[in-house]
């Protein structure tokens, strides 16, 4: 009995020696933790927290731009086909046997002038038969008009005899008329193709002969999307870039619109017309168009990196005078941005020449007006400043050149090149003297004549054929 009552004796024992040694080491760390303020120290002041004992918040560093002004032009990239300002494929309208060819393959050929010759003896039989008949109806109508002055014949003999005459009027005309289809003329100036026919051969009425090209002015049809549908306007600019020649670029000016939007690609078709006289382009070549809607002489570029786009709207963090001496702060600013360009955004509104933007270290500003510590803030948008090379590094002004709106400016030199630009030097074009076709056609239709001058010289006028059109045979 008396060992089992000793096991509450000693348990109670080890918990009072347990909470005793806890309160002892309590007592023990207390006035450690206690020591820290001076003893000159304000007993009633809170301790300064640890970001307060480290000094002022530290200025963040961004890296920064310049807005810059420049020539901007508002376009919009497409491809096309050139065409030929005008085209036919020669055919006859009736049948015969071919007898004379007075062009030969890729001649100049001018208006009016006879291409194909059809056998027409059975048609030149028949116009002198016609004009045998018209002369004999022509004398007895002649003479019934005098007998019916002296009343030896009643009037239903002269009506008679002038219907008479009618008929005969009109059966030279039909053989007249049959006989001119047998011979085929050009119906305008320009260039033949590669005939398929020899004399000797019968052709069918609407058998293909030769393709005659209009070429002196050249069209090019595109497209572009709907939206653009409110910005092209007839008279307007267009850069074409063509594969086959490549470093050249030939002017384009836009002649017609078309007012329907095709509904499977939601876009609007454009002709614009490239004065060809030099003979450098054919139909059918693929063109690059670059339809130039408007440019813009000063126009506020920034490099893209600056754009914080939230929303509907667009923001920008301008670099600022600070409260103190020769310090920068941020301030928030929204913007309009106008054209896009790879690299650069426009700036319609918000900003002004010279202001300065932050274009890395956005997530380091919380607020505005936070300190900042700028990284190089004379770098204008497209590289370093001049006579400075990559890193501040002088003496090296060409590594340090990038592509506009680089915000490090670090770009190696070949991406410098403008885009466009050929490698090769292209072969000096000839001069052309004399109007633009393009416009010369406008200006005809204008004046009611309604036509232009590559079919405004009538038949035998106009430049000389070359390669000997209009001989008698090839």
């Amino acid at each position: 009995m008396a060992s089992k009552a000793i096991y509450p004796v000693v348990a109670v024992l080890g918990i009072a020696a347990a909470s005793g040694a806890a309160w002892w080491f309590q007592h023990k760390s207390a006035p450690a933790a206690s020591v820290g303020p001076s003893a000159g120290a304000d007993p009633a002041k809170p301790p300064a927290s640890s970001a307060s004992a480290a000094g002022p918040a530290r200025p963040a560093a961004v890296e920064v731009a310049k807005v810059e002004i420049t020539k901007l032009s508002d376009d919009a990239q497409s491809v096309g086909t050139l065409r030929s300002r005008q085209s036919v494929i020669i055919r006859p309208e009736v049948s015969g046997r071919v007898t004379q060819i007075n062009f030969r393959d890729g001649d100049r050929v001018r208006k009016g002038q006879l291409l194909i010759q059809l056998d027409d003896q059975l048609q030149a039989a028949q116009i002198k038969q016609s004009e045998a008949e018209l002369s004999i109806a022509r004398a007895n109508h002649k003479r019934n008009q005098e007998l019916v002055a002296q009343n030896f014949i009643s009037q239903r003999s002269v009506d008679e005899s002038a219907a008479n005459l009618e008929v005969a009027q009109a059966r030279l005309a039909l053989s007249q008329a049959t006989a001119a289809r047998l011979k085929i003329f050009a119906p305008f100036d320009g260039m033949t193709g590669i005939r398929t026919v020899n004399p000797g051969d019968y052709l069918k009425d609407g058998a293909d002969v030769v393709n005659i090209e209009d070429i002196e002015a050249v069209f090019v049809d595109f497209r572009l999307p709907e939206r653009f549908q409110a910005k092209v306007r007839k008279g307007q600019k267009a850069m074409v870039d063509l594969d086959a020649l490549p470093g050249r670029k030939f002017e384009a000016f836009v002649q017609a619109v078309d007012p329907l939007i095709d509904t499977n690609g939601r876009s609007v078709g454009i002709r614009a017309c490239i004065d060809n006289r030099q003979m450098q382009l054919r139909p059918g070549m693929f063109a690059r168009v670059t339809a130039m809607f408007g440019e813009r002489d000063r126009a506020k570029v920034v490099p893209e990196e600056a754009i914080i786009p939230q929303g509907q709207r667009q923001f920008v963090i301008k670099v600022v005078d600070g409260p103190e001496k020769d310090s920068k702060i941020s301030q928030r600013v929204e913007v309009k941005v106008g054209i896009r360009r790879p690299g650069r955004v426009e700036v319609t509104e918000g900003l002004n020449e010279g202001d300065v933007v932050v274009v890395a270290g956005h997530q380091r500003l919380q607020k505005d007006g936070s300190p900042l510590r700028v990284l190089d803030l004379s770098r204008p948008v497209g590289g370093a400043a001049p006579g400075s090379g990559p890193q501040g590094n002088p003496g090296n002004p060409t590594a340090a050149s990038g592509p506009p709106g680089s915000p490090m400016g670090a770009a190696s030199a070949p991406r410098a090149v403008p885009t466009g630009t050929p490698r090769s030097k292209a072969a000096p074009a000839r001069p052309v003297e004399g109007p633009n076709p393009c416009f010369a056609d406008a200006s005809a239709d204008a004046a009611g004549q309604g036509r232009g001058p590559g079919a405004s010289r009538p038949a035998g006028a106009g430049a000389p054929a070359r390669s000997g059109a209009g001989s008698a045979k090839p």
